[in-house]
């Protein structure tokens, strides 16, 4: 049976806010406030004095929360105070919450829709996430699988948005037919800008000099390498604005997406140069030089980790019988919206046509960094006429994909489980960074079915029919299971297929 928490309002301030337990009822117990409030005051002595950590192993969960509502301890360091049981640890912060919200609003939240049960938070603690009240369930759809470099490989993406999966896997479909994509990382390396202060101009320019002199750069770089087993220093780019002068340090980073490990080798770098520099200040490790998480020219001109490079040719037949297009009319379309039409809108890295909604449930499936998506979605996609004269000729150029396949989310189960069906996860230990530019590549290659049937819902003028179909149900509150089509059987030329579905997703023609 749920226990149910009675707090009534007051003015004390505590971890989960200014609430002051006056009587507090779980299950039927009854715990008075003036004990909570004296155990509290032995645990912080206690605690104080001895300066060794809180078990609070053998109190109930009705008293935890007394003494965090009283101010005695605090909120998230609940798993700390709970060693080997982050589940209750979870479960008591959430009743805390509950009960701030219903002092705070007169409203008791349902959390009973938010999970928190039967997850392994040991992979969480310390590593992804604090303050844990539970977990939000993205779906995870299977696209593909997508023949690239020779190999079947399945996409998985987690998302909420209606037909993306089914389109993605329409075009992978059409790739797949037609022999395959090609996809190749051309330029591995993370960057991290740290921004430094000199006297003046002058002096920084010296500094510049200083950094580009080729006995230099190596006394750098043999610092930078020292501080991990795969960094490998590639480059130092140098920008500067008055006094203050930009670094832009660019490394190999093994299969790991690299931030931590970069950041570590730019701080022994940056040591050796104020040891010739004294008069340098370091103003930030990151100076927006990088660039990390936001649009950037740099990034789009320079690369930022994966530079990757995808392409295809797609027989016209599948054209025509898959994708339910012609080639000169994706030809037209890909140069008037893909370049003219981003042109004009002034685009940065935004010469495509949604290649962020793959990159986004990828990453969301595979354990990435999701703000990461903002650069990592840099992409041109191309499209012409191959030099058969018939066939289509498709290529996607990423420049600045950033992931890796260990470290940050990667290690959680279920994004480890992806990586794994990917066939890339965690360390390639006979070929470090193998598996982390082989995700990059797979990445590439779905970014360029994703755009191909876009693009080929577009030239046909069916993507409001299909996002129609695929989003909006008669009962939102109804769940109707969606089937991908059955590809064992490809309709030849004397078939006249009218629709073919993706679920709900209507990818065909209709009249």
């Amino acid at each position: 049976m749920r226990s149910s928490l009675r707090i009534a309002r007051a003015s004390a301030p505590s971890s989960f806010g200014s609430l002051r337990t006056t009587r507090l009822s779980l299950g039927g117990s009854l715990y008075t406030r003036t004990s909570a409030l004296a155990s509290a005051r032995l645990y912080a002595d206690d605690a104080s004095k001895a300066k060794k950590k809180i078990d609070l192993t053998d109190k109930s969960d009705e008293e935890i929360i007394e003494l965090v509502t009283a101010g005695k301890l605090h909120s998230h360091k609940l798993e700390e105070y709970l060693p080997g049981n982050l589940e209750r640890a979870v479960r008591i912060r959430r009743l805390g919450l509950e009960a701030h919200v219903q002092a705070k609003s007169d409203h008791k939240p349902d959390l009973s829709k938010l999970p928190y049960q039967s997850y392994n938070y040991d992979s969480v603690y310390g590593a992804c996430c604090e303050n844990v009240v539970g977990y939000v369930p993205i779906p995870l759809g299977m696209a593909g699988p997508l023949l690239v470099n020779g190999k079947l490989v399945h996409i998985p993406m987690a998302t909420t948005e209606g037909c993306l999966v089914a389109s993605t896997h329409r075009g992978c479909k059409a790739i797949t037919e037609s022999g395959g994509a090609t996809s190749v990382v051309i330029a591995d390396g993370m960057t991290r800008g740290p921004a430094v202060r000199l006297p003046s101009a002058k002096r920084a320019s010296e500094v510049i000099a200083w950094v580009k002199n080729t006995d230099n750069f190596y006394l750098l770089a043999s610092a930078f390498n020292s501080t991990s087993r795969f960094a490998r220093l590639n480059s130092i780019k140098t920008g500067i604005a008055g006094r203050t002068l930009f670094l832009r340090f660019k490394s190999a980073t093994g299969d790991a997406m690299g931030m931590n490990m970069i950041s570590k080798g730019v701080e022994k770098a940056l040591d050796v140069i104020t040891d010739y520099f004294p008069d340098l200040e370091i103003l930030s490790l990151s100076g927006n030089y990088c660039t990390d998480k936001k649009p950037s020219a740099i990034n789009w001109l320079e690369g930022r980790g994966k530079s990757v490079v995808a392409e295809a040719i797609i027989e016209e037949r599948i054209v025509k019988e898959v994708l339910k297009t012609t080639v000169q009319s994706l030809v037209d379309l890909n140069i008037q919206k893909n370049l003219v039409g981003s042109a004009v809108a002034g685009s940065i890295g935004g010469n495509n046509a949604h290649a962020s909604n793959i990159v986004s449930a990828m990453f969301l499936a595979t354990g990435q960094d999701p703000a990461q998506n903002v650069e990592s979605s840099n992409c041109m996609t191309l499209m012409e006429v191959a030099p058969n004269g018939k066939d289509l000729f498709i290529s996607c150029t990423m420049p600045s994909i950033e992931v890796g396949t260990i470290g940050g989310g990667t290690h959680l189960g279920p994004q480890s489980t992806c990586l794994d069906i990917m066939g890339v996860k965690g360390s390639n230990l006979t070929n470090p960074g193998a598996n982390a530019r082989a995700l990059a590549e797979a990445i590439c290659a779905a970014v360029m079915a994703g755009e191909l049937s876009l693009m080929s819902a577009l030239a046909a003028g069916h993507l409001v029919r299909s996002h129609m179909a695929h989003n909006r149900k008669k009962d939102p509150q109804v769940s109707e299971p969606h089937k991908l089509p059955d590809f064992t059987n490809t309709p030849s030329e004397n078939d006249s297929p009218k629709e073919e579905k993706f679920g709900a997703c209507v990818v065909g023609d209709k009249k």
